[in-house]
């Protein structure tokens, strides 16, 4: 206390003389003073600025009174948000105020009647779609449902609408994603992989809104469930080669259109589309060694047929040949036996080589046939080599 009370001193005294922002001190011979009744007096009438603590120098008893210490009040009470206000007739600092009317009247009047004019409506005037139906609640509770065209209702929040496209198809894809299994038993019981789309729509706008908390994960179950039960029905065989597959969407159709008018879902099954049948992934190449020898298999089925009707064919033909010539044989025996003869004779001689000799000292007749036989060979050896 003794360091800062010296200090005071110092600078009290080094600011008595003319230039002391205070004023000057009561004692004419420049010694300090106590500054106190004498320097409220004096502090008026010096030179120097006025004490900023004492109250402003003028005639009315008020401002003779000793001197005090400035409050927060005194230092705030001619203050405002915008600045330091001034007294008197030169006015306050910046005021923002809205433009005024040609007439003198205020804008504020107007611009309420705009937006609730503009609040009104966009609240109130509904357009709906020629697909589309709207849904309108008072205070949440359903009221009515609005058709394609221009409607009206209460402005929000007393009713508030919603409005849904009810006529375009949507899609559920089971699995979600291509890449995941989905493994359903069959009614041999095995087992395979199966994905599917199902298209539906709205129905009923009211009950699809009110009746099912997570409309599209209700599809996704329902035609899940639909599924396993008409695959149980049907063989390996059947769904993996597709003979069975559309029996397997109609019965899913049915079963989930049956099951979500149950529930009240207000939603119209369109269709089931089965994209993929494959065996499970851990034994597809076992499928596909299964599917090679059935094919084989179904291949030789197959060749066997064909030779089995071939023969009964070529059986069928010589019986009806045979028939005819038995009824030749009865009208003339002897003849039919010289001509069966010659005619055997021919098929068994005609692709052989035959030289004939008449008698002993007879020259033998030429071997036309094995000439020309080689002949033949002879220009098949030759072509065959121009085309190489």
């Amino acid at each position: 206390m003794t360091l800062f009370g010296g200090f005071g001193r110092t600078i009290g005294l080094a600011m008595a003389g003319k230039n002391n922002p205070w004023g000057k001190p009561s004692g004419g011979d420049g010694s300090s003073g106590d500054g106190s009744d004498s320097e409220g007096k004096s502090g008026g009438k010096s030179g120097g600025p006025r004490n900023p603590w004492l109250p402003p120098a003028g005639g009315s008893g008020e401002t003779k009174g000793p001197r005090r210490s400035a409050s927060i009040e005194d230092i705030f009470k001619n203050r405002g948000p915008e600045g330091p206000r001034r007294v008197g007739g030169g006015g306050g600092g910046p005021n923002f105020r809205l433009p005024e009317r040609p007439d003198g009247k205020s804008w504020v009047p107007l611009i309420v009647v705009a937006l609730v004019v503009g609040w009104f409506l966009l609240s109130s005037v509904h357009q709906v779609g020629p697909k589309e139906r709207g849904i309108v609640t008072t205070f949440g509770k359903y009221t009515n449902t609005l058709s394609p065209g221009l409607n009206f209702t209460a402005p929000w929040p007393f009713q508030n609408v919603d409005i849904m496209d009810v006529s375009t198809f949507r899609s559920e894809r089971v699995p979600g994603n291509n890449n995941t299994e989905k493994l359903i038993l069959t009614g041999d019981q095995n087992l395979v992989d199966l994905s599917y789309v199902v298209r539906w729509n709205i129905a009923n706008l009211q009950q699809y809104k009110f009746q099912l908390a997570e409309p599209e994960e209700t599809v996704r179950e329902v035609a899940e469930a639909a599924m396993r039960a008409s695959v149980a029905e049907q063989e390996l065989d059947s769904i993996l080669s597709g003979a069975g597959r559309a029996e397997v969407e109609q019965q899913v159709r049915m079963r989930m259109q049956a099951l979500l008018d149950a529930y009240r879902s207000g939603i119209a099954v369109q269709g089931v589309e089965i994209e993929k049948t494959d065996p499970p992934a851990r034994v597809v190449e076992a499928f596909k060694d299964v599917s090679a020898a059935q094919q084989n298999a179904e291949t030789e089925v197959n060749r066997a047929r064909a030779y089995a009707q071939q023969v009964l064919a070529q059986a069928e033909g010589g019986a009806a040949a045979f028939d005819k010539i038995y009824e030749e044989y009865r009208l003339a025996p002897e003849v039919t036996r010289r001509r069966l003869y010659y005619e055997t004779m021919e098929q068994v001689l005609a692709n052989t080589d035959k030289t004939i000799v008449e008698s002993d000292g007879v020259q033998t007749y030429l071997p036309l046939p094995e000439v020309q036989r080689r002949a033949q060979q002879n220009r098949n050896a030759q072509a065959g080599e121009a085309g190489q």
